[in-house]
C-alpha cells in the first residue's frame, strides 16, 4: 500500500489508530449506524493488514444486522483493536 515509502507508512498506520480508537468509542454507546461503523473499521483493518481487527469488525457487524447478542463481538473487537494499537506502537517508536 505504501510502496515501501516508511514515512507513508508511518502516517497510514498513525491515522489507523486514531480511527479506530474513535470508531470503538462510537460502538460502545451501540448507535443505530453500529453496523456501518463496524464495516468501515473492517475495511480499514484490512488495507493495513490487521486481520484479526477485520474479522472481529466482521464478526460484530454480522450480529448487528441480525440482531444477535454483541457483547462477547464487541469485546472480542475491543482486545483485537488494543493489540493491533500496541503493534502499531512499536512499530511507531522504531521509527
Amino acid at each position: 500500500m505504501t510502496l515501501g515509502d516508511a514515512s507513508l507508512e508511518r502516517e497510514v498506520l498513525a491515522m489507523f489508530a486514531a480511527q479506530a480508537a474513535g470508531l470503538l468509542q462510537a460502538l460502545a454507546d451501540w448507535p443505530a449506524d453500529a453496523a456501518a461503523l463496524a464495516h468501515t473499521l473492517k475495511g480499514s483493518a484490512r488495507a493495513i493488514g490487521a486481520f484479526a481487527v477485520a474479522d472481529a469488525a466482521s464478526s460484530l457487524e454480522v450480529l448487528v444486522r441480525s440482531g444477535g447478542d454483541r457483547t462477547s463481538a464487541m469485546a472480542e473487537l475491543d482486545d483485537a483493536v488494543r493489540q493491533a494499537r500496541a503493534a502499531i506502537d512499536e512499530i511507531l517508536q522504531r521509527s
